[in-house]
């Protein structure tokens, strides 16, 4: 299996040039920082997972002191 990692940042392309890229690959993975009364939250989120269920909700990471990041619970 191979995974291919791209980063790329929403509102800068077109519309139809993000859906050309979604539909290119196996999966779409976002990830977003937000602050949360002073709190700095980091989460991910699947957007499209082709041949697996997954739930698109919001989930919040734990980055460790050795930058381990973890689902937190």
């Amino acid at each position: 299996m191979t995974i291919d990692l791209r980063d790329v940042m929403k509102g800068v392309h077109s519309d139809w040039a993000y859906k050309q890229l979604e539909g290119a690959h196996d999966g779409v993975i976002d990830v977003k920082v937000e602050e949360v009364s002073g709190e700095w939250r980091n989460l991910i989120s699947i957007k499209t997972l082709r041949d697996v269920s997954f739930d698109g909700q919001w989930h919040q990471l734990k980055v460790g002191s050795n930058l381990e990041v973890t689902l937190e619970k």
